[in-house]
């Protein structure tokens, strides 16, 4: 009983002391984008150099085994991403991502739900990025919804770090990265993120802070509405509200990284003459979501004669022609954002995704209102 006791007291001991090491390493910035074999952009096409991060999304969580998978179909793109895209920024960081929206949440619950489900997800994990020449790896769960998920979700990042630790001293490579893209706030709907855990664990957060309104939703169906505001005078939900959650639940802000739509939502106007924010509409324009990249709304106002606005309330984009009105942004608020995340002292910034900005028009603005 004794031997184990002292077994004990030593994990604890040198897993704080690997804690306290990983906490004094940190990154300096984040210039991340996201990149998605679906946006039928080739990995090619990336200018890294606009970049310090590229994360590959998305691995894949079986839902028998619980160790993260790669499909057949992605195996290749994903075998020399990291290679490719060095070959313009050598000293760009690759993570890949596991997870993502059409991913099914009651599997990462299931996952994290058990030490040794937990471990087939951990250690799987490393080994993917290992043999995938990734640099770290990236956790994209949406959402954990009830509260023990949330405390599993803790046990998860805590026994990650742990792990990535030891392989790290057993092999002598660089530890890998750990990142994970949570909501917009500190609590999802009411339930709490396990805080200390991600101030422990990961290396950073990407704060998704977009998707606030869409044409397609409950409640913002009937009006136009700003997708990505970082200010809204009207209620809770924006990207300012949900950084200071986040920093007040004691999450250092040195740990965040604000999250940049490269696309928007096209809604259909009601009545022509009225064009503002939160105009009455009716539903989705253009496509069956309203979805709309970057490079397509720009399209639209250079080749169709669409009407650009911005407001600096929100910190939004706006254009409009006939019956349509798309929100998005565009270099004016990305340029306020970037500000606004350095001024708050973030850790930087990322976008969904590098495919919609074809130009590198919002790249571009992003990493030189940053600076070096």
């Amino acid at each position: 009983m004794a031997s184990k006791t002292f077994a004990y007291v030593l994990s604890v001991v040198i897993f704080s002391f690997l804690l306290q090491l990983h906490s004094s390493a940190g990154q300096t910035v984040v210039k991340g984008v996201y990149w998605f074999p679906g946006s039928g952009f080739p990995v090619s096409g990336i200018d890294s150099t606009l970049f310090t991060h590229i994360f590959c999304a998305f691995a894949d969580l079986n839902p028998t085994t619980y160790q993260v998978t790669i499909s057949s179909s992605n195996s290749a793109q994903f075998s020399t991403f990291t290679q490719t895209v060095q070959q313009k920024n050598p000293s760009v960081k690759t993570l890949l991502s596991i997870g993502g929206g059409s991913s099914s949440p009651s599997t990462f619950a299931s996952m994290a739900s058990q030490a040794s489900t937990r471990k087939s997800f951990i250690d799987s994990s490393i080994q993917l990025a290992r043999s995938y020449k990734f640099h770290g790896l990236d956790l994209d769960w949406e959402y954990p919804s009830t509260s023990t998920e949330m405390n599993n979700l803790g046990l998860l990042l805590n026994e990650w770090r742990a792990a990535v630790a030891k392989e790290a001293s057993s092999t002598r490579n660089t530890t890998l990265l750990l990142a994970a893209a949570f909501f917009y706030t500190s609590n999802y709907y009411t339930l709490n993120y396990p805080f200390q855990a991600i101030s422990n664990s990961l290396d950073w957060v990407n704060v998704m802070a977009y998707d606030f309104y869409g044409p397609s939703w409950q409640g913002s169906m009937n009006m136009t509405g700003p997708p990505s505001a970082l200010y809204n005078p009207r209620s809770q939900v924006s990207g300012d509200t949900g950084i200071k959650a986040w920093i007040q639940a004691g999450v250092p802000a040195k740990k965040l990284a604000l999250g940049l739509p490269f696309y928007g939502y096209a809604w259909r106007l009601l009545d022509a003459s009225k064009t503002g924010i939160f105009a009455p509409a009716n539903g989705p324009a253009i496509s069956p979501d309203g979805s709309q990249t970057y490079s397509q709304i720009r399209d639209l106002i250079t080749q169709s004669g669409y009407i650009k606005a911005y407001n600096s309330t929100f910190v939004t984009n706006y254009c409009y022609k006939g019956l349509t009105w798309i929100g998005y942004d565009d270099t004016e608020s990305i340029f306020t954002k970037v500000t606004y995340a350095k001024a708050k002292g973030l850790l930087g910034y990322f976008a969904w995704s590098v495919g919609a900005d074809k130009n590198f028009t919002l790249a571009k603005n992003a990493s030189s209102t940053w600076g070096p």
